[in-house]
């Protein structure tokens, strides 16, 4: 991961939080980023290691970050991200398109009808793997 960090210009974090994947980034991560990288976090908060984030973000070992979830939610008056002008904040709503409703419902219903019938449900949670 770190090969591929260091050449990237935009580093997009979207796995699910797992044991093994809690503070997949970190500062060991974030030193091999050259200068311009953007860290977009819209998977789980605590795939990040937010102070070493922090750290990044202040020192310019990272050019920004926009960050739609945290570790605590919602982010705490407290935290140095309000105060970063290098971050971009959302309140955990990036999945709110003006389709999602919709799409929501639609998807709801379609595997309701495939429960009802018997048939094969989509999108199942593996409660082993964690996702």
């Amino acid at each position: 991961i770190n090969d591929l960090i260091a050449q990237s210009d935009y580093l997009i974090v979207a796995t699910a939080l797992t044991p093994e994947t809690r503070g997949i980034i970190s500062a060991k991560e974030l030193a091999c980023a050259k200068a311009g990288l953007v860290v977009i976090n819209m998977g789980r908060g605590p795939l990040i290691v937010e102070e070493d984030l922090v750290q990044a973000l202040t020192q310019g070992t990272i050019k920004g970050a926009a960050l739609d979830v945290f570790d605590t939610e919602p982010l705490p008056p407290d935290s140095p991200f309000w105060g970063l002008s290098n971050v971009l904040l959302s309140p955990h709503n990036m999945d709110m398109t003006t389709t999602f409703m919709n799409e929501s419902v639609r998807f709801f219903t379609e595997n309701c009808g495939r429960f009802v019938k018997g048939g094969a449900l989509r999108n199942l949670v593996d409660k082993k793997a964690g996702y």
